[in-house]
Order: C-alpha cells, then structure tokens, then sequence
C-alpha cells in the first residue's frame, strides 16, 4: 500500500490552487457511476474477470479523512489479509460497488461521497459528519463463493436435483477456501472447508455410474487434503484413516502412499510406514520427500531412529552404541 503522504504531498502542491486536496486528486479519476458518488484512479491494473456480485475477496485496503497522512482503518500491517465476503463483511456501499470493478492483482484507489461512504452522520467520533473517504484497495485474489451460498441454502431435496457439474463447482470453490487457509497455517479453518466439500459429495445420491466415478474423483484431493490437514494438526489417526480412503479410490496414488507413511511413522509403526513410503518410492523413485524418509532404508535400527521422538533419541544412541560395541566383540 502506497497512499501513506498522498493526501499531504497533493496538499503541499496546492500553492495557488483553492481546490482541496480530494478535490484535486478527483480531478485525474473517472466517475465509476455516473453520479459522482464514486470515482476511481487505477494505479496498477488487474487480470481476468472482475470481482462477481457475492464474491468473497482477499484484499489490503487503507481507509484515509482529507487532511490525514494516517488511515482511519486498514489492514496493511497484517500477513495475511482476511477473507472478506462482499455484502456482509464489506458493508460500505461504495467500497463494495468499487470492488466489483476491480481483477485480480489490481491496486486502485477510490474517493467516496458521503452517501457512499458514512453518510451525512459520519460515525464519530472516526468520521466526521459528511465526510468524503478515501480508500486504497488491493485485491490479491478472490472466490466466487456465491454460488457456494446458494448452494448451501437449498433443501437436501433441491441439492440433489442440481447437475453434477454444479455441485463440483461448490466443491471446488470450498476446497479452495480450505487451501487459502491451510497456506495461512490455519489448518482448523481448512479442516473445516475440507469436510464440508467431503460431506456435501456423500450426501449425492447417484445411481448413475460415470457420475459415481465423478464423485469419487472430486473426493480423492479432499482425502489427500483431509489427511495431510490432520497431520499438521497432530492427528495421526485422522491422517491415516483419510489417506486409507484415498487409497480405496486410488491404490497406486503416490501422495495417498506417503500420507500414510507419514501417519504410520507418527503412529510408531515402523514396518507400516515403511511399507508404504516403499510403494511410494516405487512410483516416484526420484521424489526427495519420499528418499529423505527412506535414506535409511537397508539399516533397520537408522530406520527406527529417524522415526523416534526427540525424547527417545539420547537414549536410543547410547543403547545402540553399547549394542555396537558388543556385536564387535
């Protein structure tokens, strides 16, 4: 975000000018409305489509008062910026109204009249009555969770009746949110999106065989997804049940295979873990994730040892020291 001495260095031009400064810096923007209420200067544009009606928008905005170098609101100090869904977590007219004219990584600012912004009331004692805003946005990226929505508020009955290419645009779009979250470290949010996706497919009741073979291929990523979430989390068993169910869909599937290894080793049950970071390895020979765990492979007890807690280990060093001294013997 750059709008930090904007409003100031625009001031400080204003010699022999009686414009005000927004007065000025609305004078190289265009009227997104045609009333005035909203204008818009783009200082980086976007790619793709623009923001849909609904949408749910990832985004560092900065809200700033005429006269004031510092912002009123913003979230340009945090790592990840929220997800914030259009209509209920943006609530000012103009912000949303702008918003659904902005793509993907563009960066625009926009200054609002007072009936696009807090009105002739403000919201004191941050907004004076009357007040013009300024608003810095940047959209990182953006789901159409809309549909998502609608989706949701149908009847079990009504679902069911919606096509398959439908409910897989749902589960998609979800998924997405889950992998938005899990990149975020947020793997309970993530857990949740995973499992709504997995449970909105179970619930499809189809006796049509190429749609069955869809569903299970939607489900396979949500599996891999569920148990690689759980082993963030620290469930082992949770991990390995869902990467046991991938499997079922996929016997040979690498990931599935590792998953499992990774859950088994996490389990202590090394000749399991073993056993499928093998497969694993057999399918992808030159994965270095899969030859880091299995580096060990042809020496059972640096087998062991690579998979024993921390606690274990000084423990275990010393006792196969003295196993080593007496096999020498």
């Amino acid at each position: 975000m750059s709008g930090n001495g904007l409003v100031s260095s625009i001031g400080r031009r204003l010699t022999t000018s009686t414009l005000s400064p927004f007065e000025q810096l609305g004078r190289r923007m265009y009227d997104i409305l045609g009333d005035g209420g909203i204008l818009k200067e783009v200082v980086q544009p976007g790619e793709g489509p623009p923001v849909p009606q609904n949408a749910s928008v990832i985004m560092y905005y900065s809200g700033y008062l005429e006269y004031s170098n510092q912002p009123f609101e913003s979230t340009a100090h945090l790592k990840y910026p929220p997800m914030m869904k259009l209509g209920r977590d943006v609530t000012l007219a103009g912000l949303e109204l702008g918003l659904l004219t902005m793509k993907k990584g563009e960066f625009s600012r926009f200054l609002l009249q007072p009936q696009y912004a807090y009105g002739e009331m403000g919201c004191p004692p941050f907004i004076p009555a009357a007040a013009a805003i300024l608003y810095e946005v940047h959209v990182l990226d953006y789901l159409d969770s809309g549909q998502v929505d609608e989706f949701i508020s149908m009847s079990s009955e009504e679902q069911s009746s919606v096509p398959l290419s439908t409910l897989v645009k749902v589960i998609n779009t979800l998924r997405s949110f889950g992998n938005r979250f899990f990149n975020q470290s947020r793997y309970d949010h993530a857990k949740d999106r995973y499992k709504q996706a997995m449970t909105l497919l179970r619930n499809r009741d189809s006796r049509n065989e190429p749609d069955k073979e869809k569903i299970q291929v939607a489900l396979l990523p949500l599996y891999l997804n569920l148990s690689l979430t759980e082993l963030r989390l620290e469930n082992p068993k949770k991990a390995l049940k869902y990467g046991k169910k991938a499997l079922e869909i996929d016997s040979a599937n690498t990931k599935a295979l590792f998953r499992c290894g990774q859950a088994y080793h996490e389990l202590q049950e090394f000749e399991s873990a073993q056993d499928c970071l093998i497969m694993a390895q057999s399918k992808k020979p030159f994965d270095s994730d899969i030859n880091n765990l299995l580096r060990c492979e042809d020496s059972t007890a640096c087998f062991l040892f690579m998979f024993l807690s921390s606690s274990c280990k000084s423990r275990f060093c010393s006792c196969y020291k003295v196993l080593c001294s007496l096999i020498s013997l």
